[in-house]
């Protein structure tokens, strides 16, 4: 018996669930699709411009930003979550983690509260329901930096 790592283990939670995955680069998608096969086969990984997420035409009850919205500049911020927005059901729920500036030793491109509301508004068609501050261990460093964990409804 070997330990399961994170994503092995989230996998198994997911079994009998289909979900989406998207994400960028290729490899990034070959090397997550390598891991999930071996625990979960209801997993579909597509590679997708993120501002076009409604080509996809799926209808999702939750989706989870890991990452990627803190790096686009505040002027695409909006659009990337109306993007995810087109996807998600009504009622649905968007949760965004992100680098926050709320602390020392902040990650790359920090986001305030102000620029996470200011980009998820009844315009894009989310509203932020909740925000909490979280820490976020990343690869690249041995001490957890300071994060946002947004819980968005769709409206």
């Amino acid at each position: 018996m070997r330990a399961a790592g994170p994503a092995e283990r989230s996998s198994r939670r997911l079994a009998g669930i289909v979900v989406l995955v998207l994400t960028w680069p290729e490899t990034a998608l070959a090397i997550a699709r390598e891991k999930a096969e071996t625990v979960v086969s209801t997993l579909k990984f597509v590679a997708a411009d993120a501002f076009q997420v409604e080509r996809l035409g799926a209808g999702l009850e939750t989706v989870l930003d890991c990452g990627l919205f803190h790096t686009f500049d505040g002027h695409e911020r909006p659009r990337y979550l109306a993007s995810l927005a087109s996807v998600t059901e009504h009622d649905g729920t968007l949760y965004v983690l992100c680098f926050s500036d709320d602390g020392p030793d902040t990650g790359p491109h920090p986001i305030t509260q102000e620029e996470l509301r200011a980009a998820s508004n009844p315009s894009n068609g989310g509203n932020v329901a909740r925000n909490r501050s979280r820490p976020i261990q990343t690869r690249s460093t041995t001490t957890a930096r300071p994060a946002w964990f947004a819980t968005i409804k769709r409206i």
